[in-house]
Order: structure tokens, then sequence, then C-alpha cells
């Protein structure tokens, strides 16, 4: 008799593990509270997958053998409950499709820098000949890809949400860039329950593992202290490097693994200190899987910015716009702001979760002339920064944000979108956010 696969959620990772239960000889059902997208009922169509939208069928769902929910879905959420109450294993997407391959998995976590450490790591392994996929938060599902791929690496970004879903995922490779408060709101305000959760990435190594951290990290290093480290562990850190890891020296990213290597600054595409932290985590792992020196260098020579990241867009009249969308918390911001030279005009705004932007405050006071609150309720924003900038508007498009961004900038200035908050006000997510900014700006030349 076939067991009965059910998935909460038919978006990317749902259809990726229905195509992959499919293959696997499951008896599927999809079960979305939304609409399906019409490229992904194509998909479930062409492969016979039974499914329903805008609603979920109780008993449909709870007659399930094993269940796959949507990373967005959580724990609490009351028929997660209920599966998990009748003892049906619910997990994600990610742990499910790991049943499936023996391929090498590296796993990539953290508050901030997950996409472009990924994409780094993807990029060397890439260049080095390897035949490796990208997978998780980025790209085509995991389950998809191996259930129509045969790849021996993947490089895996995880968010917070999907390791919740953890059960026997094993990682070969484990990367915990940092850890700074976000989505607590998922974790009822609890920095200490969001820390489990990014710990999960190591749930279940062994003496084979390989863990990848954040010396620089208080909430890491904290919790690093109260666990039996693996044997084979490598810290980053901004500071020189003392024993095995990554360090920084004039500037310089040093690594010592199997041999010593050294990056020269002038070698690196990627700008800021927050970058520092990814390229040196990135070199790690390719180090790690006996990548050679010269391919490590040169990749992260050729590696281009991932759009939405602190993605420069163009120089009008002087003065520089710089796209970072993707900087969804205040952490990345902060990290954005520091990184930047120049008087800042800064766009910021949307769903606050909660945040605190104390940390923010000095370099408001020093860098920013000026400020466009881009989003439905701003008052936060103004609460906080109103007094420390000498122009403060608001806006409700990426065009208005623009034009008042533009009318305060001087020659030499930079116009920063660096949000600090969710899009879900105003836009259909962080891409459509900085897509629209974009177009703004093209239209200043039209």
């Amino acid at each position: 008799m076939k067991q009965r696969l059910v998935i909460l959620g038919g978006g990317e990772s749902g259809v990726g593990a229905a195509v992959l239960g499919k293959q696997k000889n499951y008896e599927v059902f999809i079960s979305d509270v939304g609409v399906i997208l019409p490229e992904y009922k194509k998909m479930l169509i062409k492969e016979e997958v039974s499914f329903e939208e805008n609603s979920h069928s109780k008993k449909l769902i709870l007659n399930a053998s094993i269940v796959v929910k949507s990373p967005g879905i959580p724990d609490s959420n009351l028929l997660v409950r209920e599966l998990i109450e009748k003892d049906v294993l619910v997990v994600s997407e990610i742990e499910f499709a790991s049943w499936y391959t023996d391929a090498k998995l590296i796993g990539i976590t953290g508050s901030n820098g997950k996409t472009t450490t990924t994409s780094l790591t993807y990029h060397i392994l890439k260049y080095a000949g390897l035949n490796v996929g990208v997978a998780g938060n980025i790209g085509q599902s995991f389950a998809f890809q191996v259930a129509t791929c045969d790849y021996d690496f993947y490089v895996l970004e995880l968010s917070s949400f999907q390791l919740d879903g953890v059960d026997k995922l094993k990682l070969d490779v484990s990367v915990l860039l940092n850890i700074t408060p976000d989505h607590l709101d998922r974790y009822n305000n609890s920095i200490e329950q969001y820390i489990n959760s990014k710990f999960n990435i190591i749930k279940n190594t062994d003496e084979k593992s390989v863990f990848i951290y954040n010396l620089d990290d208080v909430n890491i290093t904290n919790r690093i202290k109260q666990l039996s480290l693996l044997n084979s562990a490598y810290g980053f850190t901004l500071n020189p490097l003392r024993g095995k890891g990554a360090g920084v020296e004039n500037g310089n990213l040093c690594l010592d693994i199997n041999s010593p290597i050294r990056i020269l600054e002038s070698n690196v595409s990627l700008r800021g200190k927050h970058n520092a932290y990814n390229v040196m985590a990135s070199a790690i792992i390719a180090s790690v899987l006996n990548v050679k020196t010269e391919n490590i260098i040169s990749a992260v020579k050729s590696f281009q910015p991932i759009e939405h990241r602190m993605e420069r867009v163009t120089n009008i009249n002087g003065v520089e716009y710089i796209n970072d969308s993707k900087a969804t918390n205040v952490d990345s911001t902060f990290y954005a702001l520091d990184s930047i030279e120049k008087d800042v005009v800064w766009i910021a705004g949307g769903v606050d979760k909660g945040n605190d932007y104390s940390q923010l405050i000095p370099l408001v006071r020093s860098k920013v002339l000026g400020m466009v609150c881009l989003g439905k309720d701003n008052k936060k924003l103004h609460d906080v920064f109103e007094n420390l900038v000498d122009q403060i508007d608001d806006a409700l498009s990426a065009d208005e944000a623009v034009e008042k961004a533009t009318s305060m900038a001087k020659e030499g200035c930079t116009v920063l979108l660096s949000p600090a908050c969710a899009s879900f006000d105003l836009f259909k997510n962080y891409e459509d956010r900085g897509q629209k900014f974009k177009k703004g700006i093209i239209k200043l030349n039209q």
C-alpha cells in the first residue's frame, strides 16, 4: 500500500516535493489555502498530482502518512498542531528531499548574508569544475532538483523556517553566518527560540561533519560554549587569524584550513565588512572540499554582487543609486550604511517586524542627510530618526520615494534603498520593491 504524502502549500517547494514524491511512488496530494500559480498547476496536472486551492480539507489531510509543509506555515498553525497530535511526521521540503540523495550537502544559514554566501560558494565550486546544484531559499526547489538532476554537491540556503522542519537532515558542511533579531514574531518574540532554530543546522552532525561559524557573533559563540563542538570546526573573524579558520589582516583575507590562503583586498569584488564575512565563509567551504587555492581566488575575484543586495544601479549627476531591497532587517541595513563612505539619502520602511533601530542611530547621525520613509505606517521611523536628519519625508510608491530622495541628494551623495523592513505593505516581495526602485531611477532620465 502506498504511503500518502500530503503537501501544505503549492509554491516552489511544495510542487518540487510533489514531483519527487510522485517519482518515489507516494500517493501525493497538495493543499493550499491560497491560489496556486498557473505554472505550478500546469506541472501538477502533468505529473497527475491531486490538489486543492483556496482551502484546506481536513479529511484529505489528516489521513496523511507524511506531511511536507511550506516554510511559511508555522508549527503553531492549528492544522499542523492537529497533525502532530496524531503523530503524523511533519517536515520541510529540504528534509524530505535529503532522504533521496547521496550528494554532499552544504547548508548555509544566518540572519543576513545567506543568499550572497550561497551564491558565491556555488560560483566557486562551479568554477572549480565540480558537479554542483544550488537550492533551498534560492533557485529551483531542492526536491525538484533531486527528482530531475544528478548533482554530486548541493549548496543550500536555509532559513530558520526551513530549519524548523529538520528531522533527520544531515549536512556534510554547516555554516552559521550570524544571528541577529529577525522574524521574532514567529518565535514568540524570543531570541532564544530563534537561536534554537538556527542551531538546528547542526542537529544531526557527526564526527565527519564540518561546522563553519562566525567568531565575532556573540549569540553564536555563547551557544557554542554550551555544546560539544565537532572535530572539524572552523571560525571566521574580522580580526587577525588565530589557529584554523579565517581572519583579516591589513584588509586582506587570510585562511588556514588545509593550507594557508591569502586573498588580497583588491581581489575581492564584494565590498563591506558584511561581505568579508561572506567571502571568508565561502572560501573555507571551498578549502574544506579541497578546491585549489588559485580557483578560490579567481572565483572570488570574478563574482558579481547579487541583485537587490548592495546593487549599484547607476550614477546620475554625481548621485549614486544603490538597491539594497533585500535588507529586510536592521542588521542588514546597519552593514549597508556602514559600508558607504559618502553622505547618504536613505530610503527605509515597510512592515516593521518589531525592529529595534537603536544600533542605526550613530550611523544615521553621522552619514544620513535625508530620509524617505517608504511604507503605509512610518510613525516609528519618524519617532526614532526625525531629529537626526535634516530632511524626512514619506512615500507610498517606489517612484515617489526615488523622486523625493533625488530632490534631497546633493552631488557626491548616495541614494540608498535599504528598508530594514519587510515589503508586504506596498509590494509583492523584496524583489518587486527593488525592481520598482530601479524603474523609478530610469524614469529620472526620461
